[in-house]
């Protein structure tokens, strides 16, 4: 969702006059609708001196097992309740149980905000 500031009328319809204008840092973005492809991101200046990588396509994941973290790569996607249309478009946000070499596994990280995906392994009941 991009965020264009707050509205120019009250809730009752009168008009609100605006006290600034716009800052740079409440700029909206697109959302970054993470595919499966070649590793690419994107790097953008958030408030502070801090940044945010945005993953746009991972073939990689991490996924733990609750002992053990291993790296394997991303097959498909089987489920995401986000949106039912990202899983025939390959889109990974978090919640997302996704098909990789060492079985099905849960998304528990942000691609769009981190620039990486972290999984859990699931059952095959809990698809």
């Amino acid at each position: 969702m991009q965020f264009q500031g707050r509205s120019k009328r009250k809730r009752t319809g009168g008009r609100l006059s605006s006290f600034r204008k716009k800052r740079k840092s409440e700029l909206g973005r697109l959302p970054a609708n993470t595919n499966i492809g070649e590793t690419r991101r994107q790097i953008f200046n958030s408030r502070s001196k801090s940044q945010k990588v945005r993953a746009l396509s991972v073939d990689k994941v991490t996924v733990s097992d609750g002992e053990k973290s291993m790296t394997a790569t991303i097959e498909n996607v089987v489920s995401n309740a986000a949106n039912l249309n990202y899983v025939r478009r390959n889109v990974i946000t978090k919640g997302a149980i996704i098909d990789t070499s060492e079985g099905r596994a849960r998304v528990t990280s942000r691609p769009g905000q981190t620039g990486q995906v972290n999984a859990v392994l699931v059952g095959k009941d809990e698809v």
